[in-house]
């Protein structure tokens, strides 16, 4: 009372709360006591205590003392078994999934029906080994009108009074016994054969099994359902099974019939199709064109196909599937009894075309049509392969092979318009344009820094002293295989420079001009430094080409033979590799201070002597520039920084951020930097518009000692946001000479060219 004061409680509902609980405390203590006090007192013995909890701790627990409770039947301490035998895992480990199955029957009492006194109901008692644990289930039985199933559920069954307190085990289970679980009776008949070999090595004695008893009611069904049945009963055509296994196969037959009643005898193709599901067959004719037949969608309609006899075709009503008999005629109300015929008096048995009658060079009679079956599709032969072993599918020849398709010859050309656009005029009754290679043009334009244009340096072959000193730039646009000539304007040499022929596909020289095939145009593969070209008259030296086209032809070597370094060393080698030692003095000798590099003018005119002029001067260029040593242009990055940062800005770039974010999450290791070649796939995939060579200097301008691009700072660079440089430097870069005709950033100068490198890889290392 006087706590419930003291926190604020009125005395009045102090005391009433006061009540309640005693009341319930009693309440709680009756109930403990009287659970106590039933007859299953021993099980208490079972509780035991873990940090002040009550719990429950096993049967097998013995009372004060070691005692055993009352009921109570300890397990030995020592197994049967000698010791190392068998597995140490815990039973739910060495028996997981391993299941006794017993065969078994139960009676159970019917007391409402006169039919039967009792019914025998079949059952499988399964003993799970890992958890001893039991399940009964009672197999379905068709129209048996009982709930079916599971009867009871798995999980540890006690034995029966006065036992009670101790479960089923595997020593509990033997052929020919009788079981009680929960008061029902069954009886074990048998067992399976994995259930008898695991109870004999337990050493267990098996019993005989026993049969199972009939149960009356049933037996006596059966009997009643049997008496209704007749004596010969309808014949049952089971179709359904063919049906499931072949739905949707079809075999087919190129067949051919020689129609003789037609005007002209022309033999009629037709295709067979064969219905494994069903056994049925259609034909379908293949009319030609312009044949003068009409259309029809089937020549035979889907249906068995009989095989005729001798004699021609039966009457109708010969063949049926039953006779009937008229057993009593008209006798009452006018109504007949008819009954089938057992002995089947008459009756016409008719054979139809199986998939075994058909097969190539056969012949089969199509309601008195001959049609031979002269080829078959792909999976007809794999299932003949498969079902009869028939390897054999050569097909019959059934008409003479068509005759070779007469060349086509086109008119010539008659010097109107272009030489497409008049052949056009000869595809058709309606001219259409010349169709223009539009995949090749996407791929070939130009395309942020990538211009697909080969510029070639080239001079006049002439012995005109005015034309000597003339220089021109050809052009080879890629897209489009069209050519465009460019003078190079000179001062005070009384010619106009510029424009020197229009953009167009050029012809090779020294063709016909009315003539029937398509005339040759110059091609990429013929354009290269040394090469000797003729325009409409004018013949031209090409004498250089500047860096793009030496580039791109390196990098598309398979079709530049002339920029292909493995093409010229093979055959350099098999020029050269004769006179090995002869080659090696002549190199030594033109480095006389040892260092291992000559110029190139001397390379040149070693390679011209050692092959006797077969080199072209493409060939010795792509020879030199690919053993070259080449200086290390210093170009200020800070210029290379502006010219980037202005074709960005040019072109809406503005995904530094997202670039920068995908070279973090490349750099794994989170220490800054990535590897040259990674970083230049990253930027590649970016889109980013700079040219290459440009972002390859970058790249590696932005390298620390390890060839690491530190790409913070690269991106920081780029970023005309952020980082914008104000202006560009004006840098003086040395030029090619003094006519710098290519207007692109020169190519790094091929001064010298380390000679022991090409020797090694012509001659082998010399010992």
């Amino acid at each position: 009372m006087r706590a419930g004061c003291s926190l604020g409680i009125p005395e009045k509902f102090a005391f009433v709360l006061w009540r309640s609980t005693e009341k319930a405390f009693r309440l709680y203590l009756l109930q403990q006591f009287s659970w106590i006090g039933k007859e299953k007192f021993h099980k208490s013995q079972h509780w035991g205590y873990c940090n002040n909890v009550a719990m429950l701790v096993g049967e097998d627990k013995p009372g004060i003392g070691g005692e055993p409770l009352p009921g109570q039947k300890l397990k030995p301490k020592y197994s049967v078994f000698p010791e190392g035998m068998g597995s140490d895992a815990p039973a739910w480990v060495a028996f997981d999934k391993q299941v006794l199955s017993f065969d078994a029957y139960f009676e159970e009492e019917v007391p409402d029906k006169n039919q039967e006194l009792y019914r025998v109901r079949h059952c499988k008692i399964y003993f799970y080994l890992e958890d001893d644990t039991i399940q009964v289930i009672e197999p379905q039985v068709k129209n048996s009108g009982i709930t079916q199933g599971t009867i009871v559920r798995r999980h540890r069954i006690p034995l029966p009074p006065p036992h009670e307190d101790q479960f089923y085990t595997i020593d509990h289970f033997n052929i020919n016994i009788e079981v009680i679980l929960y008061a029902r009776r069954y009886k074990i008949i048998d067992c399976d054969q994995f259930t008898k070999n695991f109870l004999r090595k337990m050493g267990v004695r098996l019993n005989p099994p026993t049969g199972c008893p009939d149960d009356p009611y049933t037996k006596a069904r059966q009997k009643s359902l049997d008496s209704m049945k007749p004596l010969r009963p309808y014949e049952r055509i089971d179709t359904l099974k063919q049906f499931l296994e072949h739905n949707g196969h079809v075999l087919r037959f190129f067949c051919v019939w020689d129609d003789p009643e037609s005007m002209f005898h022309d033999p009629r193709e037709l295709v067979l199709h064969y219905y494994l599901s069903d056994d049925t067959i259609d034909i379908k004719e293949i009319i030609p064109v312009n044949s003068g037949r009409d259309a029809v969608p089937l020549f035979l309609r889907r249906d068995k196909l009989p095989k005729y006899a001798p004699t021609g075709l039966y009457q109708p009503g010969t063949i049926t599937s039953r006779t009937i008999l008229n057993v009593f005629g008209k006798l009452v109300g006018n109504r007949g009894r008819y009954i089938l015929d057992n002995r089947k008096t008459g009756a016409v048995h008719q054979e139809f075309y199986r998939e075994s009658d058909l097969k190539i060079g056969a012949v089969i009679n199509v309601w008195g049509r001959k049609v031979i079956l002269c080829d078959c599709d792909e999976f007809t032969k794999e299932y003949y392969r498969t079902k009869y072993g028939i390897e054999d599918f050569t097909p019959v020849q059934y008409k003479a092979p068509p005759p070779p398709k007469p060349e086509k010859t086109f008119p010539p050309y008659t010097g109107f318009g272009s030489e497409e656009d008049s052949l056009c005029s000869c595809m058709g009754l309606l001219p259409k344009p010349p169709q223009k290679d539009f995949k090749k043009f996407m791929e070939k334009d130009r395309s942020g820094m990538e211009s697909n244009i080969l510029r070639f340096l080239a001079k006049l072959v002439t012995d005109s002293p005015i034309d000597k000193d003339r220089k021109f730039i050809i052009s080879y646009f890629l897209s489009d295989d069209t050519i465009s000539v460019f003078e190079h304007i000179q001062q005070n040499t009384g010619i106009l420079g510029g424009k020197f022929l229009e953009r167009g596909r050029i012809k090779k020289p020294g063709q016909q001009l009315f003539k029937s095939e398509p005339s040759e145009y110059f091609k990429a593969q013929n354009l290269f430094v040394g090469a000797r070209v003729c325009f409409y008259g004018h013949n031209f030296l090409l004498v250089d080409a500047d860096e793009y086209t030496f580039n791109y032809m390196e990098k598309h070597a398979n079709e530049f033979s002339v920029a292909d370094i493995g093409v010229i060393l093979k055959k350099l080698k098999y020029i050269a590799e004769p006179r090995s030692r002869e080659i090696r003095q002549m190199f030594a000798a033109a480095d006389p201070e040892h260092t291992n590099v000559i110029e190139y003018d001397p390379f040149r005119n070693l390679i011209v002597s050692v092959t006797d002029g077969v080199f072209s001067e493409h060939e010795i260029m792509t020879l030199g520039r690919y053993y070259s040593v080449r200086d290390e242009c210093e170009m200020d990055l800070r210029f290379l920084l502006a010219v980037a940062q202005e074709k960005l800005k040019k072109n809406n770039f503005e995904n530094f951020e997202q670039l920068s974010a995908v070279l973090i999450y490349n750099d794994r290791e989170k220490c800054g930097v990535l590897p040259h070649e990674i970083c230049w796939t990253i930027c590649k995939s970016f889109k980013l518009p700079v040219a290459d060579g440009d972002l390859q200097a970058l790249l590696t301008m932005f390298e620390d000692d390890h060839k690491q691009v530190e790409y913070k700072k690269f991106v920081d660079g780029l970023n005309w946001r952020e980082n914008q440089i104000p202006a560009f430097q004006t840098i003086k870069v040395p030029l090619k000479n003094e006519d710098d005709w290519s207007r692109e950033p020169p190519s790094l100068p091929v001064k010298g060219i380390k000679y022991l490198p090409l020797l090694d890889d012509l001659f082998g290392k010399e010992e």
